[in-house]
């Protein structure tokens, strides 16, 4: 990760931009319902969020999984910016609040899981030939994954640190895959609780590289290797940090005859 980018992402002030938050924050909110198999654009995304407006003719799941994120997004920031501990309950939370309006109640042998309400499977999943932990080991390991990160967390540790530390959680999470809904979501919110805790720019795993993504965490369960996925991460947070810089630097100083143009 070249932090000189982090750096010059700070001194020019984006973050302080008025709105620029929101428009960030939605942009977060669009690329990962978008994995997660929305329809929305980036546009009917931000018009639900700012008016409450539904596009016509799309499934209204869709919508909800954004109002959803978007309800998520608020609070891990707001948590963040406590610098309230990860723990096992926040973790829950987290996922609770992304699936509120789209998750289902489960039915199992060993009895009903509420997945609305961040409840852990009670049943051992698979994606693709993918294989995740037995239910039986998904609380020891998101509490040790917990307790790992709130550690780290309580240290000085480097922005490379911060970033990796940022990174492997959101890796770690979904690998153990402790829902039956949202754990994308819920792993990516996680990644971003971290980032905002340090004050660092959002990560957003972007729409159009979604088979990439998948992969790189194919890859690195089996090679066993987690540079496979902070490479990816690495490439994507610096895909974000280039092209705010860019975006900033043409309102402040557009070129000759291009004049002034919204995003939105």
């Amino acid at each position: 990760m070249d932090l000189k980018l982090i750096e010059k992402y700070k001194a020019l002030g984006i973050a302080d931009i008025l709105d620029h938050e929101k428009f960030n924050n939605i942009s977060v909110v669009h690329h990962s319902t978008v994995l997660e198999g929305s329809t929305l654009t980036e546009v009917e995304t931000q018009v639900l969020i700012n008016e409450g407006l539904t596009p016509k003719g799309k499934p209204i799941i869709h919508s909800l999984m954004v109002t959803d994120h978007f309800s998520a997004l608020k609070f891990i920031l707001k948590e963040a910016g406590k610098k309230r501990p990860i723990s096992v309950p926040l973790i829950q939370e987290i996922n609770s609040l992304a699936i509120r309006n789209t998750g289902s109640v489960y039915n199992t042998i060993l009895g009903v899981v509420d997945a609305t309400k961040g409840e852990f499977r009670k049943g051992n999943v698979t994606a693709g030939n993918t294989y995740f932990p037995n239910y039986d080991k998904v609380k020891d390991l998101t509490r040790d994954l917990a307790d790992k990160i709130s550690g780290m967390m309580k240290s000085n540790i480097s922005v490379v640190d911060q970033l990796r530390l940022s990174f492997d959680a959101h890796y770690s999470l979904v690998s153990i895959h402790p829902f039956y809904d949202g754990n994308g979501r819920t792993s990516r919110l996680l990644m971003n609780y971290i980032q905002h805790y340090y004050k660092l720019p959002l990560a957003i795993v972007h729409k159009e590289n979604k088979a990439d993504y998948i992969q790189a965490l194919i890859d690195t369960r089996e090679k066993q290797d987690l540079s496979v996925f902070r490479g990816f991460m690495d490439k994507e947070y610096t895909h974000l940090l280039k092209s705010e810089i860019q975006r900033f630097q043409e309102i402040k100083h557009p070129k000759k005859g291009r004049g002034f143009s919204f995003l939105f």
